[in-house]
């Protein structure tokens, strides 16, 4: 009996490998629009695409982040300023894109561009910040989606997410949880809607690996200027030993990020360019298995677990 699982659980796992081997066929003739190209996922994306010879259409905040990328690649390599807040600014890159890829349609979106900021107890914030990281991270993605789709359906392209296990795992205040579970039910519901021209969805659902959203000097900035803005009150209530505690925190994770970010463009480029992409890619070994398998666990457990290694309140009872 057992045998016979174990068989068919080999057998299983040799048919993904080699279903997953597979490639798309003229790569060097489609097209990829990536944003959030300045650094991190995107700009290591950008730099392995071109060096597989596909056509990199990559979207920087910053002129600077622009040229700089232009230098470190080939020609294949074409850049534009995109700030996915700004509606017109997504019009004007859509219209750029559809100049490029005339009639042949995209092939791959990449929504890579994300922020983090400001990520603290939930009343420490204002609407404000809630909206400040939604409208980078889900409406701006949104935003861009929508725009590209034409292009995208004509290419029976791909479209791939970029999430995270803070969409699986609600451990942080602020936006940048509530945003990746927002861009998961974006993804599945948009996946189910586009099947049937042929566009496939991927989500990538990154562990913790060092990039600008991860860095603790940026962090601890960050949290210093909140606090500077929150009531007595609510300063009161935790006090400056949590505060110190709550950046020392952010300190240690940084500490434990992966520094090689290709195992997530390597799921990325996974999800461009194989036959049968997956749905969910968990890049990182700490999303595989630690976070994921955590946010499975009944809520009573994972409320204990983050209570138990949370720095605790000046007021707490």
């Amino acid at each position: 009996m057992w045998c016979c699982l174990l068989g068919l659980m080999a057998l299983y796992y040799i048919l993904r490998w080699y279903r997953e081997r597979q490639v798309v066929s003229h790569l060097r003739d489609k097209y990829v629009f990536i944003t959030g190209c300045d650094s991190g996922f995107g700009n290591l994306l950008a730099r392995q695409l071109d060096l597989q010879g596909l056509k990199v259409l990559a979207a920087c905040l910053t002129e600077q982040g622009a040229e700089q990328l232009r230098n470190q690649t080939s020609d294949r390599v074409e850049t534009v300023i995109l700030d996915v807040t700004q509606t017109e600014s997504i019009a004007a890159a859509t219209q750029w894109v559809k100049e490029h890829v005339g009639e042949r349609g995209l092939w791959g979106l990449v929504n890579n561009a994300g922020i983090s900021l400001p990520t603290t107890p939930n009343s420490w914030l204002t609407k404000q910040d809630f909206k400040k990281v939604l409208d980078v991270n889900l409406l701006g993605l949104i935003d861009v989606t929508l725009s590209l789709l034409p292009l995208l359906r004509k290419a029976r392209g791909r479209v791939v997410n970029i999430a995270s296990v803070m969409g699986r795992l609600s451990i942080l205040g602020g936006g940048y949880c509530i945003s990746k579970y927002g861009v998961e039910a974006f993804s599945d519901s948009l996946r189910r809607e586009l099947s049937p021209f042929g566009v496939k969805v991927a989500i990538i659902e990154p562990g913790y690996f060092k990039t600008g959203i991860t860095s603790s000097e940026r962090f601890a900035q960050n949290v210093l200027e909140v606090w500077d803005q929150i009531s007595p009150e609510v300063k009161e209530l935790y006090g400056e030993k949590f505060l110190a505690s709550y950046i020392n925190l952010a300190k240690k994770m940084e500490e434990k990020c992966s520094s090689d970010l290709s195992m997530v463009t390597d799921c990325i480029e996974h999800a461009l360019t194989a036959c049968h992409p997956r749905t969910r890619y968990s890049a990182g070994w700490d999303a595989k298995l630690f976070y994921l398998p955590m946010s499975y666990l009944p809520t009573t457990l994972v409320d204990a677990f983050c209570s138990l290694y949370s720095p605790k309140p000046s007021k707490a009872l």
